[in-house]
């Protein structure tokens, strides 16, 4: 009996870009992709889940008659992938016109990096269940070994590791693919406070390679500490303070800001940046590129989901607002030349002092270590977020506050940043260090 090999990520796209010509589509482009992925779950001394799975896709953009459709499947077999593609071109036609969806005109494919961005451990094939089920207890075991009250109530720790290829191909000549893996480590725990309530609070790391990802002791203690240090937390008195946040958390207020930047927020009138390009929305330290070429990054990439050449591109230069995401559809309805869609890794203009030396500096205020719930609206840039952290006073950490909000306006805030940290947070594209706002805004008592 004889075995063939299934065909090949770069194959695949190729041949459902053929067939959807061959079927009546004026242009096509596909994206062919496989995962494979292990997760370990631990809590409280037992093993709660082991899943791994493995998945292939295809997903396929196709333009037919002036009209657009974007559609995917799992379920590669020729005979099956050429009744999806014939199913989906006549779904298409019955759609309406669009004169701007068109695939991007080729040049925007040229001077692509030639650069190893080093985003594939080999260790991670060699991974066994053993080492993972090691790295899960040693967590439980670190977080445990700081409670010296009996507080902690339960811990629950999780390992994944995952292997991601995926290969583009489009009709008016762009190629390309990229192998990577990812690492992810997390420990939740909840203790238990005098006054009946149960605090909860966590710590993860996220890394391309296995070495890079927080090693189980440091972590599990992490996620301990971060918990105990709930214990007691009261409602802080309203006022007006300045307000450090920590890096992990950081990120929260930096989404909000990116968010309205896209081509689309901004040709539909949907953000508060509209007509700001060029204008100064933050103060002097804020100066951050979007940097897609940085070795083992988790947002690094040769080229963005259509294909378009990754480049290094200023954000905000001393608080001046330098450009939008905008991808190929949305540049032809703005007149503008695309950019890309979404933002790769951000990379900061850093300052040259850790947290606590700018909590020394800030002698009184509180630390944000996590935003609860709230918004932020995009047209306005008026936003409202539940906070949890630590009142700081004399430079030093004191009670841990919660139940408490800060809300203003993006605009005003950003132009409110006095100091960046020099420990960006490198388990997140975001890369965000400690930021901290002078004269915020905060409600409790």
């Amino acid at each position: 009996m004889s075995t063939t090999n299934p065909p090949s990520l770069s194959e695949v796209a190729r041949q459902a870009v053929e067939l959807a010509r061959q079927k009546g589509a004026s242009e096509a482009a596909a994206n062919a992709g496989r995962a494979r992925s292990v997760e370990v779950q631990w809590r409280d001394g037992q093993l709660e889940k082991v899943a791994e799975a493995t998945t292939r896709n295809l997903s396929l953009q196709l333009y037919v008659d002036g009209r657009y459709s974007a559609v995917s499947t799992s379920d590669l077999r020729p005979e099956a992938l050429e009744r999806f593609i014939v199913d989906s071109i006549a779904m298409a036609r019955v759609l309406a016109r669009d004169e701007f969806r068109r695939l991007p005109e080729p040049e925007l494919y040229q001077g692509r990096a030639q650069v190893d961005l080093s985003l594939e451990d080999p260790r991670q094939a060699e991974l066994t269940a053993e080492q993972r089920k090691r790295y899960v207890q040693e967590l439980e075991a670190a977080a445990r070994a700081v409670d010296t009250k009996g507080a902690i109530l339960s811990v629950t720790t999780g390992f994944g590791d995952t292997l991601r290829e995926a290969y583009r191909v489009s009709s008016n000549g762009f190629e390309g693919g990229m192998r990577g893996t990812q690492f992810s480590a997390s420990a939740d725990v909840s203790v238990k406070d005098s006054d009946g309530r149960r605090p909860e609070e966590s710590d993860y790391s996220v890394a391309r390679f296995l070495e890079n990802l927080t090693d189980a002791a440091t972590l599990g203690r992490g996620a301990g500490e971060r918990a105990l240090g709930r214990l007691g937390t009261t409602k802080g008195a309203s006022a007006v303070l300045t307000m450090a946040v920590d890096n992990r958390a950081a990120g929260r207020l930096v989404s909000m800001l990116l968010g309205p930047m896209t081509g689309a927020a901004i040709q539909q009138k949907r953000s508060f940046l509209d007509g700001k390009l060029g204008q100064q929305v933050g103060s002097e330290r804020l100066s951050l590129t979007d940097e897609p070429h940085l070795k083992r990054g988790l947002g690094s990439r040769l080229f963005d989901g259509e294909g378009l050449a990754a480049r290094p591109m200023p954000l905000f230069e001393g608080g001046v607002l330098s450009t939008y995401f905008i991808d190929s559809y949305y540049g032809r309805k703005l007149k503008a030349r695309p950019t890309t869609g979404n933002p790769s890794n951000l990379s900061w203009k850093l300052g040259d002092k850790p947290r606590e030396a700018l909590l020394a500096d800030l002698k009184e205020g509180i630390l944000v270590t996590a935003f609860l719930g709230g918004n932020s609206n995009a047209i306005t840039g008026d936003f409202s977020f539940g906070i949890q952290g630590f009142r700081v006073r004399g430079g030093k950490l004191a009670e841990p506050v919660g139940e408490m909000n800060i809300s203003g306006n993006q605009l005003d805030l950003w132009k409110r940043l006095v100091a960046v940290g020099n420990d960006p947070f490198t388990h997140s594209a975001m890369r965000t260090p400690t930021l901290v706002f002078e004269g915020v805004q905060f409600a409790g008592v």
